[in-house]
């Protein structure tokens, strides 16, 4: 089916959206698991004209499918919309031109986007988007060629590193203990997924979150070792769609300083709340595009 939404697929796939990694691509068509209302449907989109073809199998009804499809790729969103918002700011204006059709890239699962955005912090797409594939396969549920996020109990009792595999385990040598989070490629990461995953099973409600203001929830996510404010919006922006969010970092505070600030050296701290106090309901779309605009216009290389 044909779904009328105007979306740059491989654009939003490949952003680097700190939701989940890039779906399986096989010939331009984008495949993963997803959750669908506590079951699982198998998701294949690709790119027809402006719009998505769409096709699923799964124990789920269209509606639901297309439901969870919308939100995904927040096809909902109005783009034309926001790019008329975008043209009536002189710093924005040339975005559009550079991004259309990118549109977040929401997680259909919470704690997965926890886990993404921590082990993101001072990291690589490629690298980032490779450890939470590892963990997928190594203890994730196999449907068909695909494979979910484990759920936070499971990720809490998985083996922090190899010396903890081998005295906790029957393995003889060291070098086979493969069974464990650092060997996914997460480093120091480690022991801050274990503990979100220990405070997301005992202490915190992830579908609280969502009834929560913008400022009970940054307070709550920030309680999570290894989440700073920039890990913390992005958590919030794409696993729990708080567009108010306007993820801060050394990248976001040279393009908004260059922007409205003459290229004044200002701190994160007050590029984040600038970003949320001039752009409201729309800081996390305009930080996205700010990204990627300074990618693919060469801005970014003028302010290394």
């Amino acid at each position: 089916m044909i779904i009328k939404s105007p979306i740059d697929l491989e654009l939003t796939q490949l952003s680097g959206q700190t939701s989940q990694p890039p779906w399986v691509e096989n010939e331009g068509c984008y495949s993963n698991v997803v959750p669908i209302g506590g079951k699982y449907a198998i998701f294949n989109v690709r790119q027809s004209g402006d719009f998505l073809d769409f096709n699923f199998s799964g124990d789920v009804s269209d509606k639901n499918a297309v439901d969870g499809l919308k939100y995904i790729f927040d096809l909902d969103f109005d783009l034309d919309k926001f790019y008329k918002y975008l043209k009536g700011h002189s710093e924005l204006a040339e975005m559009p031109e550079f991004c259309n059709g990118l549109r977040l890239f929401l997680a259909p699962d919470p704690f997965e986007c926890v886990i993404s955005s921590i082990c993101s912090a001072n990291n690589s797409i490629k690298r980032w988007t490779q450890s939470v594939s590892q963990i997928k396969h190594k203890w994730g549920n196999r449907h068909e060629n695909y494979y979910t996020f484990p759920q936070s109990n499971d990720l809490a009792n998985v083996y922090l590193d190899e010396e903890e595999e081998f005295n906790l385990s029957n393995i003889s040598d060291i070098e086979s203990c493969t069974n464990n989070l650092k060997n996914c490629g997460v480093g120091y990461r480690a022991p801050y997924m274990r503990r979100a995953s220990e405070m997301f099973s005992d202490e915190i409600d992830l579908s609280e979150i969502f009834s929560m203001s913008y400022d009970e929830a940054f307070e709550t996510v920030l309680k999570v070792p290894g989440v700073g404010p920039k890990v913390a919006d992005c958590i919030l922006l794409y696993g729990f769609n708080f567009r108010e969010a306007f993820p801060s970092d050394v990248w976001i505070k040279r393009i908004v300083s260059h922007l409205y600030f003459d290229g004044k050296d200002i701190s994160v701290a007050k590029v984040r709340d600038f970003g949320m106090e001039e752009f409201g309901k729309n800081a996390g779309y305009v930080q996205l595009y700010l990204f990627h605009y300074a990618r693919k216009s060469g801005l970014m290389k003028k302010l290394k």
